[in-house]
């Protein structure tokens, strides 16, 4: 099934492949392949990978019929929210690789779907069956996968137009003068560390996260704060409160790990996705998925809690 994308400003000089693995929500050697096999236009020319795009340009993607996957089906624990012909939901936990990648061949998120959904094949690639969005390793919460390509490309273009619903809730370290607040500043490759993201780079992509606090813990010096991410860059979160002095508690890339009484109750960074919404591909219907806060989350907020003065009375 053939889909269009209408480019914004935001892809508006990229090249046609990098664009089109972002826009299809594919690996960027797939979308190259697609190219290279007549699938993709561009207005009414074939595409060329390394062309630049306009703002307004038309891609037109006629992906190929899914390829069953090779990876092996490993009986994970999955909790499923919601699964349906088009989709499944589920709530990934905290310290699961989406999908494989050197040094994480097995054990991963995909795996566990490929045991889990038998009707998953190879929607959006071989390597990655059925990921439309992802979260990092030790982030836990909501994740919507697709069981068709159709599907596939029509949440793809729902991230892409951030008209996805996404909240997060995070525990960090820090006190915040205000209540809420916005962040926007641009996130890249780090200079020097090529496994990290910085907002202190040359080519950085435009991103913005919103934030609110929603309660304090002045004896712990931390902050339970709700996060609505408005762009989807990597590590954007954990980027973005980094650098307004809000660290996630436990992230030991971004900020100091979780110390004392914390690493008790903690091992990973503080982060949750907790609530999911967006239009369902065939039906239209919004829908929107929540996963409550996980035990090791709900162990740091008791643990910090409990440092707090009792009130009187």
């Amino acid at each position: 099934m053939s889909t269009e994308f209408v480019v914004s400003e935001a892809h508006a000089g990229e090249r046609l492949d990098r664009a089109l693995a972002t826009l299809a929500g594919i690996a960027r050697a797939q979308a190259q392949r697609w190219i290279e096999d007549a699938r993709v236009r561009v207005n009414d020319a074939p595409g060329r990978a390394s062309q630049k795009l306009a703002a307004g340009d038309r891609v037109f993607a006629d992906p190929p019929d899914a390829t069953p996957s090779e990876l092996a089906p490993e009986s994970i624990p999955l909790t499923i929210l919601h699964q349906d012909e088009a989709l499944v939901v589920i709530d990934k936990p905290a310290g699961l690789v989406v999908h494989p990648a050197p040094g994480h061949s097995q054990g991963t998120l995909v795996n566990a779907l490929l045991h889990h959904v038998r009707d998953l094949a190879g929607i959006g690639g071989v390597a990655r069956p059925g990921i439309v969005h992802r979260l990092d390793r030790g982030t836990s919460g909501v994740m919507v996968v697709a069981k068709t390509d159709a599907a596939h490309l029509a949440l793809s273009q729902q991230f892409h137009d951030h008209t996805i619903e996404r909240v997060y809730v995070a525990f960090a370290r820090g006190a915040p003068a205000q209540d809420e607040g916005r962040i926007e500043r641009a996130i890249g490759r780090h200079p020097s560390d090529r496994k990290r993201m910085s907002i202190v780079t040359k080519r950085g992509r435009a991103a913005a996260t919103r934030w609110r606090v929603l309660r304090r813990f002045p004896k712990s010096g931390a902050v339970k704060l709700e996060i609505r991410p408005e762009t989807g860059r990597t590590h954007q979160i954990r980027v973005h409160l980094a650098a307004h002095n809000l660290p996630l508690l436990g992230d030991e890339t971004y900020g100091q790990a979780a110390g004392g009484a914390f690493a008790r109750a903690l091992s990973r960074p503080a982060l949750h996705a907790a609530l999911l919404g967006f239009v369902h591909p065939t039906t239209g219907e919004t829908l929107r998925f929540e996963a409550p806060l996980p035990a090791d989350l709900v162990a740091l907020e008791e643990v910090l809690a409990s440092a707090e003065p009792r009130r009187a009375g």
